[in-house]
């Protein structure tokens, strides 16, 4: 059997001015797609994969439409050249945006279905914060979503997409996908299967799985940050048994839909001026400070400095903070050398709407690059060293810090521009507190504008009935 593969993986806030562009993926393309840790499971199953092409990027601003254009040309042009195909995989995100266009996972999925036709099977994997409309189900046979968030099956959930792909190609079984929209559009930060009521209610998304009729049962939290016509939950399934399908979705659907109330953040919250307050005050170390406005792998420009800026106010010592992105900051960081005091204009960068810090720093480290673009910096203002670099970025593992000579192990207070707190992160945080802060990715939803998302939708309308109704894919009718 004959399996081409490709993808074109990222999370966009519509919110956020700033565009994707080539520099800020990953690409990985043809034989280097295989040899990749990313995708060498493939090596496990009884088939021949094409790879083409996957671009990955962290979450941030919409995508530039010519490269999105130009990327979704070379696959297609791949497509095409392997052709005949006996199926396809697309590894993806689902919460991509265009600029100028909505369901960009919706326009892409159906520019493959039109090259490789109808009898070719197409099994996508997706993170549970992307969000799904009729154009996607319909141009797919098969698919797969995340349990978990923080995500730790990641592999397991593109394996599940394979393994279908597999199934059906090795028995001439031909799967049926239906899937139940649910009118809510929580956050995260607020359904992290670290937490109930979304432990328990992921933990039983399995038992509604069984090896004949139901493949794969999956739900979407979908994407809050994305204002377009597809931002919802859902519930989606492949299988063969219609009335199993039928059933398992309206369970997923309405079981969702009661429990919409009882979701809350998992840690402790308060404006900036209060967890920082509190962060200092702890007799307990290292306080683990989330900047939630602000966190690039939410969507988040990644360049505020009002957390620095109350830090600082409030004379804070033994603080890492990791860090901000300014790549005039970080440059000039690189030209005064370490051990040099130089006053720097930091935060602001990127998007204009925050306001920036203005101190005078001593630089402590410089990281060893050869481009320009990879530089990191960590300056000490008072008793905080900071992290400046020339790219949006996350600082979620222990070696993020390490290789930057700093040691989160040994600080009073850690401040990171995150939401929920990674799996690294997560278990050194004594405690772990977040701050409501503002940004492209701010927390209260509510206030967010909202042009295009459907409505009544919770929690943006609280006062309306909902019943659930599954829908068929084009394909299974």
């Amino acid at each position: 059997m004959k399996i081409a593969v490709a993808g074109l993986h990222t999370e966009c806030s519509t919110y956020n001015p700033v565009l994707a562009r080539e520099a800020d993926f990953r690409v990985l393309r043809g034989p280097a797609m295989i040899r990749d840790q990313y995708f060498d499971f493939l090596t496990h199953f009884p088939a021949e994969f094409v790879t083409i092409l996957h671009a990955r990027a962290i979450a941030g601003g919409p995508v530039e439409r010519a490269l999105y254009d130009r990327w979704k040309q070379e696959i297609l042009d791949g497509l095409k050249a392997a052709m005949p195909l006996d199926g396809v995989y697309l590894a993806m995100h689902g919460a991509m945006f265009v600029e100028g266009m909505f369901d960009a996972e919706g326009d892409f999925i159906a520019a493959v279905r039109e090259v490789v036709g109808p009898d070719v099977l197409i099994s996508a994997s997706y993170d549970l914060h992307g969000n799904i409309s009729q154009r996607i189900i319909d141009g797919l046979d098969m698919f797969s979503t995340y349990r978990t968030a923080p995500h730790i099956d990641v592999q397991d959930t593109m394996r599940r997409a394979v393994t279908m792909l597999v199934r059906a190609l090795k028995t001439g079984v031909r799967p049926l996908l239906a899937w139940a929209p649910v009118p809510v559009l929580l956050p995260g930060e607020r359904t992290s299967t670290q937490d109930e009521p979304a432990r328990t209610f992921y933990a039983q998304i399995h038992e509604v799985e069984e090896p004949t009729g139901i493949w794969d049962a999956s739900f979407q939290v979908g994407y809050v940050w994305a204002d377009e016509p597809r931002a919802t939950a859902c519930a989606v399934v492949t299988g063969t048994d219609r009335a199993a399908m039928e059933k398992a979705a309206t369970h997923l659907a309405q079981d969702y839909w009661d429990i919409r109330e009882g979701f809350v953040f998992g840690m402790e919250t308060g404006s900036i001026t209060e967890c920082v307050d509190r962060a200092i005050a702890s007799t307990s170390h290292p306080v683990v400070l989330a900047e939630s406005g602000d966190n690039p792998t939410g969507g988040g420009v990644g360049d505020r400095a009002e957390v620095l800026a109350e830090l600082i106010a409030k004379g804070a010592t033994g603080v890492i903070f990791a860090g901000i992105a300014d790549k005039a900051a970080t440059d000039k960081a690189y030209a005064a050398g370490v051990g040099a005091r130089v006053p720097l204009h930091i935060g602001a960068s990127l998007d204009p709407s925050s306001t920036p810090v203005d101190a005078e720093a001593e630089v402590v480290f410089l990281l060893e690059t050869g481009e320009p673009r990879l530089r990191e910096a960590v300056v000490r203002i008072g008793g905080i060293d900071l992290v400046l670099t020339a790219r949006r970025r996350p600082f979620h593992n222990i070696v993020d810090f390490t290789r930057l000579s700093l040691d989160p192990h040994g600080a009073k207070i850690i401040a990171v521009k995150s939401g929920y707190l990674s799996p690294e992160l997560g278990p050194i945080a004594n405690p772990g507190i977040m701050a409501l802060s503002p940004g492209v990715v701010d927390q209260f939803v509510e206030r967010t504008e909202r042009k295009y998302t459907p409505r009544p939708s919770y929690p943006f309308d609280k006062d309306f009935k909902f019943v659930p109704a599954v829908k068929w894919s084009k394909r299974a009718l």
